[in-house]
C-alpha cells in the first residue's frame, strides 16, 4: 500500500478521505425535543458496545445544531436502514429543511419517533455521554430491539451508496 500522506498528523481532509474507506452501515437516530418536535439525523458512527448489559454508541458533532436536544434527550432509536431508505438517509442529511414532512413514523413507549421499513432498531435510554476531540459520544442502554433478517442493508463507502452481496 502507498501512503498518500506521509505527515505524522494527518490533515482533517486526509482523515476523514482514509476513514470513509472504511464501509459503514447507515443510520438515523431520532428522539423527541423538549417541545415535543420529532428530531433525527443521518449517523454512521453507530457501534456495539456490549452484549451484557446491553449497550450501544453513536456520535455526533460537538457543532451540530441537533447536539443540544439530544444532550436532553432520555431516550433516543437508531435505525439501521435498509437498501430502499437510501432517499431517507439523504433527506435527514440535509440540514435547513423540515426532514419529517411526509414522514411516517409512530412513537415508541417511550415517545420517541420511530421509523418503519429498516434492517434493525434499538430503542435506547440515554446511559452515558463522553466528550472526545470534536464529537459527543453517546451511550445507549438497549430497552427494544428487533430487525428483519431478510432485509438488505444500506451501506456507505468511499462517499457513495451500495448494499451487500454475498461473497
Amino acid at each position: 500500500m502507498t501512503p498518500r500522506t506521509a505527515a505524522p498528523h494527518p490533515s482533517p481532509q486526509d482523515l476523514r478521505a482514509a476513514l470513509g474507506r472504511f464501509a459503514t452501515g447507515v443510520t438515523i437516530v431520532t428522539t423527541r425535543a423538549v417541545d415535543g418536535s420529532p428530531v433525527g439525523l443521518t449517523v454512521n458512527s453507530f457501534n456495539s458496545v456490549s452484549l451484557q448489559p446491553a449497550l450501544v454508541l453513536w456520535s455526533l458533532a460537538l457543532r451540530s445544531n441537533a447536539l443540544p436536544v439530544f444532550q436532553q434527550a432520555q431516550h433516543f432509536a437508531i435505525h439501521v436502514l435498509a437498501a430502499s431508505q437510501r432517499d431517507l438517509a439523504l433527506r435527514f442529511a440535509t440540514p435547513g429543511i423540515d426532514r419529517w414532512a411526509g414522514v411516517e413514523h409512530q412513537p415508541s413507549p417511550a415517545g420517541v419517533p420511530l421509523l418503519a421499513g429498516g434492517v434493525a432498531r434499538f430503542e435506547c435510554r440515554h446511559h452515558s455521554l463522553h466528550t472526545e476531540g470534536d464529537h459527543l459520544i453517546f451511550v445507549g442502554a438497549v430497552e427494544r430491539c428487533e430487525h428483519r433478517p431478510d432485509a438488505r442493508p444500506l451501506l456507505y463507502h468511499g462517499g457513495r451508496f451500495y448494499t451487500e452481496h454475498p461473497l
